[in-house]
């Protein structure tokens, strides 16, 4: 038997010493807690990651410290102003939206989306003239979200003081979103029967080749062919 402290023979015959504990102390992190915080804000956002937080934060902090103090200070006020449209639950800093400001739409249909974005790229479109009302969100039985968290009292009490004709239902065609679009479809039938309840048509993209189309695409605009 080795005396204590001797050399060990490792597999390859070479000499090691004895393992011992390394008490130093572990080196200090080579990135900013507060820079590392920021970065890590940034990457739980929608659409980035990592490396793009990253190199955002390197510019605010570098090369676009006036536009990062802007940032700060518009973030600031309009989070300090922002509220849900009490008309058609879309985000705002006004008491009421530009949209339901403007006496121009037609008042008599409503489309509901399912967040801001799909309001914008609705407007964008120039295809419709209409009123919106803004979900938030869509129906997810797993996660707790219902009607009452999406806002759909807040629509039917609207569907009875307002003289809408229509409401058009400009959910995704996703498994949540067709079931929201289910749900909405039922609630405001039995309520108002008198309104009429649309679903935004689905087919084939413009500019796009029917043999690359998937097969519920391809279903769909057939099935709506005119």
């Amino acid at each position: 038997m080795p005396p204590a402290g001797a050399l060990k023979s490792s597999r390859r015959g070479t000499l090691r010493p004895p393992f011992c504990l390394d008490t130093r102390t572990a080196p200090m992190s080579a990135v900013d807690e507060n820079i590392h915080r920021l970065e890590e804000l940034f990457a739980g956002l929608p659409g980035l990651g990592p490396r793009s937080a990253s190199r955002i934060v390197s510019e605010l902090l570098t090369t676009r410290r006036d536009e990062a103090r802007s940032l700060c200070e518009a973030l600031s006020e309009t989070l300090r102003r922002v509220h849900h449209c009490p008309r058609c639950h879309a985000l705002t800093t006004e008491p009421v939206c530009g949209i339901c400001r403007d006496k121009t739409r037609e008042e008599g249909v409503v489309c509901v989306v399912e967040t801001p974005a799909d309001l914008e790229a609705i407007e964008n479109s120039v295809a419709y003239k209409g009123g919106y009302f803004v979900l938030m969100g869509r129906v997810n039985p797993m996660s707790g979200v219902g009607p009452e968290a999406l806002g759909v009292p807040a629509l039917l009490e609207r569907l009875a003081r307002e003289p809408v004709r229509e409401v058009v239902l400009a959910t995704s065609y996703t498994a949540e979103g067709e079931t929201t679009a289910h749900l909405l479809a039922a609630v405001i039938k039995k309520h108002h029967p008198q309104v009429r309840v649309t679903r935004l048509a689905r087919g084939l993209p413009s500019g796009v080749e029917i043999e690359y189309t998937d097969a519920a695409t391809l279903a769909a605009a057939v099935a709506q062919r005119r």
